[in-house]
């Protein structure tokens, strides 16, 4: 159960209280964390107190930054689970964002529904599709609570047409059977597709 530690009440007669839920998503290597960092970025030229957070599975490129795959990159607070986030929220915090968001548990959907109601302007980030093509994790539900949702698209390697979906490809080794959803990688792993060229399970790239 998340804890009630932070106790600030959104002020709904007082605009600058009103907080907000904005969802960034796409396919790997569609520009989703970019678009992240250019988001806080512009709210720490606002002068508004920021805090930047990722989940401990995803340690592709830092332990302790939020990076892009072309190596922009922020300082971040890493976490376990979605009530440690919620913990780790600084009461003057006025934007959070939020990494790879597909990845954390279920509760995450209510700990952003309480930090938005607290007034706070959160944006989760992440892959809106698992390699197979189904919705990940949360992502549905924060779908539908979000004020504002950017979807974006990679480029397709095999037609380079709009990529909104992540292939997974097949590697030497690879367990092929378990059919699990979470396989944290980058382009070793992974590449775009779009509908027509992407393929539920694993692929051989021609590239």
């Amino acid at each position: 159960m998340v804890s009630s530690r932070n106790t600030m009440e959104a002020d709904v007669n007082h605009p600058c209280m009103s907080g907000q839920v904005e969802v960034i998503c796409g396919s790997m290597f569609s520009g989703k964390t970019e678009e992240l960092l250019r988001r806080i970025r512009r709210a720490t030229i606002a002068k508004q107190k920021v805090q930047l957070f990722k989940p401990q599975l995803d340690n592709r490129y830092s332990e302790d930054h939020v990076q892009s795959h072309d190596s922009n990159r922020l300082p971040s607070t890493v976490v376990g689970s979605a009530a440690e986030l919620f913990e780790r929220v600084d009461d003057m915090t006025r934007v959070i964002g939020i990494d790879e968001i597909q990845f954390f548990d279920e509760r995450i959907v209510d700990v952003v529904q309480r930090l938005a109601n607290q007034g706070r302007r959160v944006i989760c980030v992440g892959l809106d599709l698992d390699y197979r093509g189904q919705p990940f994790g949360a992502m549905p539900a924060l779908l539908c609570i979000a004020e504002e949702v950017t979807k974006l698209a990679a480029v397709c390697p095999r037609c380079g047409g709009k990529a909104t979906r992540s292939q997974l490809l097949a590697v030497e080794g690879q367990d092929e059977a378990s059919g699990n959803p979470i396989r944290v990688g980058a382009k070793e792993l992974y590449e775009p597709r779009c509908r027509a060229y992407h393929e539920a399970g694993p692929a051989v790239s021609q590239f």
